[in-house]
């Protein structure tokens, strides 16, 4: 595996934000289920992801990044030691029969002495020796057991309703392994970032993977999306833009009353604050209603008042298209 840093494109010295930006868009372009003809991408959405989450936690990237953790977030064995060595469960056993008499035996029993050892040829501390105790992780994770590698993640798509997505309602989800949770989704995962549902992927020696979930927000019949605002085109009556009014109109979470201002035009923008999509750092956006003068098609009154008004005929309203 390639290093953590160059896997998400950026600098080893990159601050959280821009680790988390690189990670949004590799997702983004990787998911599974934009390439589901492409099995390299899905093996490249894994790496992604792994290397987002070991440099997400400070304490291992500190340790990646002085050359103690691997690309998998294992600790690395110097000096060609480490593992399963002729079967002895401290990673180090010599056989019976070797050159020199009866072999020695050093088992998880014989780990304390290492320190001694150590201290003679590195200069090493009591302090150090304890470390060293557990694990050696005071001279790299020498001696140390590679950690069992978890299940690989599961990935899912969750379409969800417009006005659910932009309220943030919990939507149930059923996965793969049969069990149904109520999910809480969120305005990351509402803006493209998937959900991380920890232990819910595939079994491995080392525990289960996790899943993610891609949050797809459903098309609405009148309502579209602008970034965090919702807009929505309002048909109007003549005279409710004429004389103004009060009237009902639909939001994202119910219907809510409104004022049409006196003498309102097709076009006219309104706004009604916080009755859009939550936004990642807090808040939300608006919803943006453009009235639509709604004009019947065959009124004869209508067009009698049309015939005789005389009040605007010498106004020009294309003035400013230059004709």
């Amino acid at each position: 595996m390639a290093d953590l840093y160059s896997t998400l494109g950026v600098a080893r010295g990159a601050d959280e934000a821009s680790i988390k930006k690189a990670y949004r868009k590799l997702a983004k372009e990787l998911h599974p289920d934009r390439n589901k003809d492409n099995p390299k991408a899905a093996a490249r959405f894994s790496e992604v992801t792994q290397a987002y989450d070991l440099l997400m936690d400070k304490d291992k990237r500190a340790q990646y990044d002085r050359g103690e953790l691997d690309e998998q977030g294992n600790p690395k064995m110097p000096f060609g030691f480490g593992g399963q060595r002729g079967g002895g469960p401290g990673g180090f056993r010599p056989t019976r029969g070797a050159p020199g008499g009866d072999a020695f035996d050093f088992g998880d029993a014989a780990a304390a002495d290492f320190g001694d050892i150590f201290e003679g040829i590195f200069g090493g501390s009591r302090q150090q020796q304890s470390s060293q105790r557990s694990g050696f992780s005071g001279f790299g994770g020498f001696g140390a057991r590679a950690k069992p590698q978890k299940g690989a993640d599961t990935a899912y798509r969750l379409a969800v309703d417009f006005e659910d997505a932009a309220a943030l309602k919990p939507q149930r989800i059923t996965l793969q392994s049969g069990k149904t949770i109520d999910l809480k989704i969120t305005a990351e995962a509402v803006a493209g970032t998937p959900l991380r549902l920890a232990g819910q992927g595939e079994q491995g020696p080392g525990g289960a993977g996790d899943a993610m979930v891609s949050v797809e927000v459903k098309p609405h019949r009148f309502f579209t999306r602008d970034g965090d605002d919702v807009r929505l085109d309002l048909p109007v009556r003549l005279d409710e833009a004429v004389l103004g009014a009060r009237i009902k109109l639909p939001t994202v979470e119910g219907a809510v009353m409104m004022t049409i201002p006196e003498g309102s035009t097709s076009g006219k923008v309104l706004r009604l604050k916080a009755r859009g999509f939550h936004k990642r750092g807090g808040g939300r956006g608006d919803q943006l209603v453009t009235l639509m003068i709604d004009l019947p098609a065959d009124d004869e009154a209508l067009k009698q008042f049309a015939e005789t008004w005389t009040g605007d005929e010498q106004r020009n309203p294309r003035a400013n298209l230059g004709v």
